[in-house]
C-alpha cells in the first residue's frame, strides 16, 4: 500500500504553510498564532483520516479477473489477451489492471485503467507479441486498488495461472486451413516448373488426346474400347522426406527478429506442409541441441501438428555441428530411401570430414544440404567502399565468400546438391527444389 497523489499533495500543502509560519514567527513577523494552531490540526486530522481510509481500504475486497486466452501463439504475431474484472461493491471503483506477462513476450496497452459498475462485468484487453517459442505460464495478475476516500493505493497480486505454447509463425497458417497449395506457393513466389514427359506414377486411363505421346496408348484397353486410349501418369506418392536439423551455435546468426534456427524451423515447416499434401511422408532428426530429437516419418495431415508440437519449444545451443555423428544417428534409423534435407550454415573451416560423411549418407539417400547465408555479407559486399576501414572490411567479406563457394563447389563435385539461401528466401527456394525434384523424379 501506499500514498495516493491526492494524500501527498494534502501533506506538501500542510507542511509547506507550516514552514512559511514558522519561518515568519523565527523572523519576528507578527502572525496570529491560531493559524499554527489550525495548520496543525488540519495535519493531524489528516493524518488520522488516511489511517482509517488505510484501514477501510485493507478490508475492501479484491475484485475477481478471469483471463482469457488462445492456448498456442504464433512467434512473432500479435495476439489479443481478454481480460474479464467483476467485484462486489455497492459503489462505482476506478482501478488500475496490470498482467505479469512472462519474459520473452512483448506487450502493449498494460497497464489498463478499468471502470466497474455495480454488479456488472467489464471486458477488457491487451495485445501479445511472442518473441521466443516455448511453453510460457502466466501466474499473475496486479491490481492498484484505490481507498474509499482515494487516500491509499493498494497493490493486491491475484493468484491467475494459465498456460501457452508459443510456436513457429507457421502455426496460423496451418490453423487458417489453407485452400490450396499452389495459390499460397504463388503467393510465397515459389515457382512450380511444367515438367517434360511423363509422370512416374499409374493414376487412370482416359480416351487419347491431341498432344499425348504414343508411348502412353493402352493397346489392350484400345483393343477392347476400339478407341484410342491412354494412360495418365501423376507424380510418385509415398515418398519420404528427413530434415536434418542443425540446433548448433552456427544457427544462432540473428538476421532481424528471428535467428537463422527460427528461420530454418519455418522453412522445414513450409516444406512439410507442402510434402504432405503431395502425399509424402515427413520425419525430423536433430543435433547438436540440448537434447536430439527423432521423428519418424509418417504421411498425413496429422503429421504437420505433431510435428510442430515436436519441434515448438527447440532452442539452438552452443555446441558446435558434429555432422558424422549425426550421419551415423540418422543411418541407424532412417532404412528407407528418403529425401535427406540438411539444414546448415557451412563455413569455410569444413573440411573433409563433413565431405566424407555427407557422401556416405548418400549412398543409402538423397541428399539436399541447405546452407544459410547471413543477409549482413551480402549488404557489406554490395556496400560503396571509401575508407580504409571499410576497404579491410570489404576484403574479409570478399574472402570470406569465396572460401565458402569453394566449399559448396567442392560439394557439388562430388555429387552432393546444395542450395546456398538467404534466412528469408529459404523457404521459397526449398519448396522449389523440392517440387522440381519430385516431378523430375530424382529421389
Amino acid at each position: 500500500m501506499k500514498p495516493s497523489r491526492l494524500l501527498l499533495i494534502w501533506l506538501a500543502a500542510l507542511l509547506a504553510i507550516g514552514i512559511v509560519l514558522g519561518t515568519l514567527r523565527a523572523l519576528d513577523i507578527a502572525i496570529p498564532s491560531s493559524l499554527l494552531s489550525i495548520n496543525w490540526g488540519l495535519l493531524l486530522a489528516l493524518l488520522a483520516l488516511a489511517a482509517l481510509d488505510a484501514i477501510r481500504l485493507k478490508r475492501l475486497p479484491s475484485p475477481r479477473v478471469q483471463r482469457h486466452m488462445p492456448g498456442s501463439l504464433a512467434l512473432g504475431r500479435w495476439s489479443e489477451v481478454r481480460l474479464q474484472v467483476e467485484h462486489d461493491l455497492a459503489q462505482p471503483l476506478s482501478i488500475q489492471l496490470f498482467d505479469h506477462v512472462p519474459d520473452s513476450l512483448s506487450f502493449e496497452n498494460l497497464p489498463l485503467p478499468v471502470e466497474l459498475q455495480p454488479g456488472q462485468r467489464s471486458h477488457i484487453g491487451y495485445r501479445l507479441r511472442p518473441l521466443k517459442r516455448g511453453h510460457f505460464s502466466f501466474e499473475h495478475c496486479e491490481i492498484r486498488l484505490p481507498s474509499p476516500l482515494g487516500l491509499w493505493l493498494d497493490k493486491r497480486i491475484l493468484s491467475l495461472t494459465h498456460h501457452t505454447r508459443v510456436y513457429p509463425d507457421f502455426a496460423h497458417l496451418y490453423g487458417g486451413q489453407l485452400l490450396a497449395v499452389d495459390n499460397w506457393l504463388s503467393q510465397l513466389g515459389v515457382r512450380q516448373r511444367q515438367r517434360r514427359g511423363l509422370g512416374l506414377e499409374f493414376h487412370q486411363l482416359r480416351e487419347f488426346r491431341e498432344g499425348d505421346s504414343l508411348r502412353q496408348i493402352d493397346w489392350k484397353a484400345t483393343a477392347r474400347q476400339r478407341t484410342p486410349i491412354a494412360r495418365e501418369y501423376q507424380d510418385e506418392r509415398d515418398q519420404q522426406i528427413m530434415f536434418l536439423l542443425d540446433c548448433g551455435r552456427r544457427m544462432r546468426s540473428q538476421d532481424g527478429e528471428l535467428s537463422h534456427f527460427d528461420h530454418a524451423l519455418n522453412a522445414c515447416l513450409l516444406l512439410s506442409y507442402v510434402a504432405l499434401r503431395q502425399g509424402d511422408a515427413v520425419g525430423l532428426c536433430t543435433f547438436a541441441g540440448a537434447s536430439p530429437r527423432y521423428l519418424a516419418p509418417v504421411k498425413g495431415t496429422d503429421q504437420l501438428n505433431v510435428l510442430l508440437n515436436t519441434v515448438y519449444d527447440l532452442a539452438s545451443t552452443q555446441r558446435p555441428a558434429d555432422y558424422p555423428a549425426a550421419i551415423n544417428q540418422l543411418l541407424a534409423r532412417q532404412k528407407r530411401r528418403a529425401l535427406v534435407v540438411l539444414v546448415t550454415n557451412l563455413r569455410d573451416e569444413d573440411d573433409e570430414e563433413l565431405l566424407t560423411a555427407v557422401k556416405r549418407l548418400g549412398r543409402q539417400h538423397r541428399v539436399l544440404v541447405v546452407s544459410l547465408r547471413e543477409e549482413v555479407l551480402d549488404h557489406l559486399r554490395q556496400a560503396p567502399v571509401q575508407t580504409l576501414p571499410e576497404a579491410l572490411t570489404y576484403c574479409g567479406t570478399v574472402e570470406y565468400l569465396n572460401a565458402r563457394a569453394e566449399l559448396h563447389e567442392q560439394l557439388r563435385a562430388h555429387g552432393v546438391p546444395v542450395l546456398d539461401a538467404r534466412p528469408s528466401e529459404l523457404g521459397a527456394q526449398m519448396v522449389t527444389r523440392y517440387l522440381s525434384w519430385k516431378r523430375a523424379g530424382v529421389f
